[in-house]
């Protein structure tokens, strides 16, 4: 793939409504491996690569219905395809759902940008009966016209011949509308058209007669022009009333129109579909609930029961058994110094095995997770979930930045971008690390191993629980105070439900397994040393004779009183903590290298430490207390750095007050 000298590669933007297949398309036009998920929302930022031939550079836009700057996937595809001009659209549509889908075209034609447009899921139309005239569509639109199935790869490769085509052929011309809104339309264009403004006239034209103020202010128009402008638009009003909405009723008439020419569904009575059949069932109003809950359970039995918790016993014997004894003995045979064995064999190898070997519950975590989404069921659960989260002034959308928080709590909050309402993306900004992501789980796992061994499934599952009840209380406390407001309407698209493509749930699952990894690289492994250099030196720098002569020491001895009224005040557990707001898995590594033991031994030198209810409090007290680094500086980049210090101060608050009160009482019982 070669990119030519004769300078930047022309861009072509893939612009869709969300759902209907954009990134699978993205990734057979690129050969990128971009995960693709069954639920609205998976793209909420613009991506690119070259083409598989090197011609283009094509652009992912998020999914989005209209080109209004409202929401932030609008706002994204409205600046690049206005301010930065793509040379080609590729505007794919969703076969089972093309009225819609066309509404938007009508839209992205008024860009004056060349354009084609592909019907995708053409296979999901022919099990329906149905059938699409591209032929004819192409013809009434003169656009080309490409019917293809992204997941089954049929016809992706006319794809960029026909951009080379309409390339060469220019933008498409303008659709006529009504003769009323179109006339109007007209004479709003003529009026603009020498205000030199960079942007489609057409385009602008529509938006004047929506009273879009953001245009108006681009354009940059005179006080006489703007006079006559909003005469034109008082005048079509006062005839039939708003303009907005008259415009979008045409635009869905001339839809209409173009499909009673171009599409056919089949005849006869029409009988509900399987995805109609199955939500019958997992959104009755009954079930709904006792479904995703049990779903939930699931999850968490194969996660944190007999299957997780053999795969994790399994690595953990291979890493501090097999490979441990011979990395020793080969240390031996190279006659390395002791000051490195040990910094090899209880720093490193200590810290950063004592995470690893909980991989295989949260590789379990990570592909139930992907499985659902694969299949289409995470819209559902966030359809079921808004009418009870309306309640705590955030929508439906929330719930799966949440239930990715389970996972890892920055992607999560960068998927609060798929909220319309700036105030519900800052109260769930602030909710999400209240959910017990997967970073915490080999902390779970080792208190509850040591201290609950009979009862381990069940007291990690009142981690996620407390979690869940705490992000409850605190969002109603936040609704009536700081975000005491309206709520938005919740509108999300149910897809079709889909059988899991095995190599989606994979490289999801991958992909995520794989970011837990590199932070147990490089994160754990630069704590693996911190933590192993401040336990083996003292202050001057000479190496510790005495455990109570290492920095370590001191440092913990300084900040265990804030602890003790939480039950765990030992200078080794306030440096856990403290090596936790880097990344939560270091508590776990950096104990492992404190106790100079592995997790088998780890288990054991803990219970001399702790009592059942100090161990619980700590563990209650990881779960709540402030996010680590990279959640932050995720809040500072998507909201601000006021957000982010009220995110680390709401959190170190809660779980300081919950903690005291449960330690506490638990004394007294």
């Amino acid at each position: 793939m070669k990119k030519s000298n004769a300078g930047p590669l022309d861009s072509v933007a893939l612009v869709g409504n969300p759902n209907c297949g954009k990134t699978t398309l993205f990734n057979a036009l690129t050969g990128m491996n971009g995960y693709v998920g069954n639920r609205a929302g998976v793209t909420v930022e613009k991506k690119s690569a070259l083409t598989r031939d090197g011609c283009f550079e094509l652009v992912d836009l998020p999914g989005i219905y209209s080109i209004s700057p409202y929401s932030l996937e609008e706002i994204t595809a409205h600046d690049y395809l206005l301010h930065e001009r793509p040379r080609a659209i590729i505007n794919i549509i969703d076969g089972t759902s093309i009225e819609r889908g066309l509404y938007l075209t009508l839209q992205l034609i008024e860009l004056e940008i060349p354009m084609i447009i592909v019907i995708n899921m053409m296979d999901e139309v022919k099990a329906r009966g149905g059938s699409i005239d591209t032929i004819r569509l192409s013809q009434r639109l003169d656009l080309p016209v490409a019917a293809i199935s992204a997941r089954n790869g049929d016809n992706i490769d006319s794809i960029l011949n026909a951009v080379k085509i309409v390339l060469e052929k220019g933008s498409p011309n303008q659709i006529s509308l009504e003769s009323s809104i179109q006339n109007t339309l007209n004479k709003i264009y003529a009026l603009i058209y020498n205000s030199r403004c960079g942007l489609p006239y057409s385009f602008c034209a529509s938006k004047l007669l929506e009273k879009d103020k953001k245009i108006m202010a681009d354009l940059c128009l005179s006080d006489e022009i703007t006079l006559k402008v909003n005469e034109v638009v008082n005048s079509f009003e006062q005839k039939t009333g708003d303009g907005e909405m008259c415009l979008i009723d045409a635009r869905y008439r001339y839809v209409e129109r173009l499909c009673r020419d171009a599409v056919h569904k089949s005849e006869g009575i029409q009988k509900s579909t399987l995805s109609e059949q199955i939500d019958n069932i997992v959104t009755n109003k009954y079930l709904a609930l006792p479904i995703l809950a049990a779903a939930m359970a699931l999850i968490f039995f194969l996660t944190f029961g007999a299957i997780g918790s053999l795969l994790s016993n399994a690595l953990e014997s291979f890493i501090f058994g097999f490979f441990s004894d011979r990395l020793r003995l080969c240390l031996d045979w190279f006659a390395v110094p002791k000051w490195l064995e040990s910094l090899v064999l209880d720093g490193i190898l200590s810290g950063i095995g004592a995470v690893i070997s909980f991989l295989p519950q949260i590789a379990i975590l990570f592909l139930c997770l992907s499985l659902l989404e694969d299949l289409g069921y995470m819209a559902r659960a966030a359809f079921i979930t808004d009418k009870f989260l309306q309640r705590l002034g955030l929508s439906g959308k929330c719930f799966i930045p949440m239930i990715m928080g389970l996972g890892c709590s920055t992607p999560a909050i960068m998927a609060t971008r798929t909220q319309e309402n700036i105030c519900q993306r800052k109260e769930c900004a602030l909710l999400i690390p209240f959910v017990s992501c997967s970073a915490k789980l080999p902390i779970y796992s080792l208190f509850a191993k040591a201290f609950f061994p009979k009862h381990q499934a069940l007291v990690i599952l009142s981690m996620y629980a407390i979690g869940f009840a705490l992000a409850i209380v605190i969002g109603l406390a936040l609704k009536k105070t700081v975000f005491a407001q309206s709520n938005a309407a919740f509108i999300m698209e149910l897809p079709a439900y889909r059988l899991p493509k095995i190599s989606s749930v994979l490289k999801s699952t991958l992909d995520r397994c794989r970011g837990f990894i590199v932070k147990a690289g490089t994160l754990i492994f630069l704590m693996s040393i911190v933590i192993w250099f401040l336990r083996s030196f003292t202050p001057s720098l000479s190496i510790a004779t005495a455990p109570n002569e290492s920095i370590f020491s001191l440092l913990g001895t300084a900040l265990a009183p804030l602890f003790t009224p939480l039950g765990f005040g030992d200078s080794k557990s306030s440096i856990a903590l403290l090596s936790g707001l880097v990344a939560k898995e270091a508590v776990v590594s950096t104990m492992s290298v404190l106790y100079g033991a592995s997790n088998a031994a780890l288990s054991g030198a803990i219970v001399s430490s702790y009592t059942p209810l100090s161990a619980y409090c700590f563990m209650l007290f990881c779960l709540l207390y402030s996010p680590c680094i990279s959640a932050l500086a995720t809040i500072r980049k998507e909201l601000g750095l006021r957000w982010s210090l009220a995110s680390a101060v709401l959190s170190f608050s809660t779980a300081y007050l919950v903690t005291f009160a449960v330690y506490q009482i638990g004394s007294l019982l």
